[in-house]
């Protein structure tokens, strides 16, 4: 597997997606619990996560720009010194008991998530066209280790210090900082010189069918797993389940988005982009119905696991047909504008994730995604049928 440059590469980039990932978990888990100990209101109790798609919505198209002019390398590790800075701020947040300040903690996860979401782009560029499916999902496989470490680190630190969670955040420092020394080891061949102004205007790059495709299929996994997701432990809580049984969900959640990883890159290969993005709307309907069936743990936890295994196959589809669509001279703001668009999306979920389950409860929240997917299959089925006829035969 590491005989090559190429994989030893894809091997650095998945262990600093492990450990942005174990922060970024980190906060999804507690973030709602610690913002409910702080808010002075329940509707406000998810601002610490919206704050981190905040963050990463308003750092992508800047951190692109900048990655462009100074590399990757240096973007990358920029982006993890935002983590451990991060950490540091929302552990004073809750010593101090402000929300205020624990979101402007969870904002800069954000912006480093800003600068960790090109890892999976870097991993198609160090790649040769054989092996790029497979080095994108196997950079984002990275996160089976941040299934389990992001909410054992949560929990454990829950309760380390006097303020509760500030322990959490405190660890989510250290993986940060961990992440910057992976990511000294990281070579990446430098753009060519006219990479940042090279090739079509971005309008012209976006009215493409195949990019529209991408874009709305990634973001309608995105969207669905941040709004259920971060309505979870919330949900658990309220449902009279202890932080232990909610920590356990979000874990197998997490390892339903980043098992599949192994293996979509190959199922991608095989069966076609789009029959993998269809099968992940399908997936995501499944999660709907599972949630149907009451409020007891094994229902949520086999509806969060079909969230993530659907997450994992329109998010690599999505990702694998958006690099179809652009030049290397156009990769910067074609992969920046299409990133920023999945994470406003993920800004919005997670804003009105804690209003609706308010309002409506689990249920009836799960069961407004309903027509979101039922748009998203026909988008996906209406360009495979369009593709398949304009074939050359």
């Amino acid at each position: 597997m590491l005989a090559k440059p190429m994989h030893r590469q894809v091997l650095v980039l998945a262990t600093a997606q492990a450990l942005f990932q174990t922060a970024s978990v980190l906060v999804m888990t507690i973030g709602g619990l610690a913002g409910a100990l702080v808010a002075p209101s329940p509707e406000l109790a998810t601002l610490p996560i919206a704050a981190m798609f905040l963050g990463t919505a308003v750092t992508t198209v800047p951190a692109s720009t900048w990655m462009a002019k100074v590399g990757r390398r240096s973007g990358f590790l920029a982006g993890s010194l935002l983590g451990v800075l991060a950490g540091l701020l929302a552990a004073l947040g809750l010593w101090l008991g402000s929300l205020w300040l624990l979101s402007a903690g969870t904002f800069l996860v954000g912006a480093y998530q800003a600068f960790a979401q090109f890892y999976r782009f870097a991993a198609g560029e160090v790649a040769d066209e054989a092996f790029r499916p497979r080095a994108i999902s196997l950079v984002l496989a990275g996160g089976v280790v941040a299934a389990l470490l992001g909410p054992l680190l949560g929990r454990w630190g829950g309760p380390l210090l006097n303020a509760t969670y500030m322990g959490s955040f405190l660890l989510l420092s250290v993986a940060s900082l961990l992440a910057a020394g992976v990511l000294l080891g990281l070579k990446i061949p430098p753009a060519p010189a006219a990479t940042a102004q090279g090739g079509r205007p971005l309008l012209d790059i976006v009215r493409q069918p195949a990019y529209g495709v991408a874009l709305f299929g990634a973001a309608t996994g995105y969207g669905v797993m941040i709004l259920a997701m971060t309505a979870t432990p919330l949900a658990m809580v309220h449902h009279q389940h202890h932080l232990s049984d909610a920590t356990m969900v979000i874990q197998l959640h997490v390892l339903g988005m980043f098992v599949p990883s192994f293996f979509t890159g190959s199922l991608i290969a095989r069966f076609g982009v789009l029959r993998i993005m269809l099968a992940g709307v399908a997936l995501l309907a499944g999660h709907v119905l599972i949630s149907l069936t009451g409020t007891g743990f094994h229902s949520f936890a086999g509806a969060l696991v079909l969230l993530g295994v659907g997450w994992n196959f329109l998010y690599i589809g999505g990702t694998t047909l958006l690099t179809t669509t652009y030049t290397p001279a156009e990769k910067g703001r074609a992969q920046a504008a299409n990133d920023m668009t999945i994470f406003a999306v993920g800004l919005l979920a997670s804003l009105v994730a804690a209003p609706l389950l308010q309002l409506l409860g689990w249920q009836s929240l799960n069961l407004l995604l309903l027509p979101w997917l039922a748009v998203a299959a026909a988008a996906l089925s209406g360009f495979g049928i369009v593709r398949a006829r304009l074939a050359p035969r």
